[in-house]
């Protein structure tokens, strides 16, 4: 006796699971794995908008990420203004008079400073950082009452190829003799540094350097029959 038949599962075809030998069904061999982008971090924020750079600097315990009591703000620190970095000490500028800090009543006396960008490194609020300082004018004071303020810290006059007494951007001229304190303030722009380049800080330091003594002369003429080279005992020589 012959017996012939077929079996199958309810609900379930095994043939529709199967992927073909043409390419069709099963996953795609064309699909490609993408990985989106790390997000960036709260560093390279603040660094997108300098003028928002309170998060630059978020006080943490290493290791501790709990989240701050409801009501309470995260600890952070102040922005850095340009009064936080005059702990850095920039350069002073000395002032000199020529010649040789002296000068004569009525007559031109030259002043000139030095003064050059230089950094200075240290630490602010616990942060290592280094503070760029820039001068971008001078201003002298004469002792006398007198001020000027100058983009030049001045120039020789043998610089200058001028004669001595004569007048130049940084000069003054003391309209009596006497001894007069002189020196000069100069004015600083800073940057900061944090180990990512560097970064402009708005307003200006104004240092005061030391006082230099300036001797004024007067100066009298008088005619005379030979010069003190022919007559070296002679009046006024």
């Amino acid at each position: 006796m012959d017996v012939s038949g077929s079996a199958s599962t309810r609900g379930h075809d095994k043939s529709k699971n199967r992927p073909s030998r043409d390419g069709g069904g099963g996953r795609d061999s064309s699909a490609t794995i993408g990985y989106a982008p790390p997000p960036p971090s709260p560093f390279e924020n603040c660094l997108v908008d300098w003028d928002s750079y309170r998060g630059c600097w978020q006080n943490s315990v290493p290791g501790e990420d709990a989240d701050p009591e409801d009501g309470a703000e995260s600890p952070g620190l102040p922005p850095i203004t340009i009064t936080d970095l005059a702990s850095f000490s920039p350069a002073k500028g000395t002032i000199l008079g020529e010649p040789d800090n002296l000068g004569v009543a009525g007559l031109p006396t030259n002043f000139v400073t030095e003064a050059a960008q230089h950094v200075r490194s240290g630490e602010l609020f616990g942060f290592p950082i280094e503070v760029r300082f820039t001068p971008v004018s001078y201003t002298f004071h004469y002792g006398d009452g007198a001020s000027e303020t100058t983009s030049s810290p001045g120039t020789s006059w043998e610089s200058l190829a001028q004669a001595q007494f004569t007048p130049t951007d940084t000069s003054h001229t003391y309209s009596e003799r006497g001894t007069y304190d002189a020196n000069v303030t100069i004015a600083y722009t800073a940057e900061i540094d944090l180990g990512v380049g560097w970064f402009p800080i708005d307003g200006q330091l104004d240092i005061p350097g030391p006082t230099q003594q300036i001797r004024i002369f007067e100066a009298h003429t008088a005619l005379v029959a030979r010069t003190c080279i022919e007559q070296p005992s002679a009046p006024g020589c």
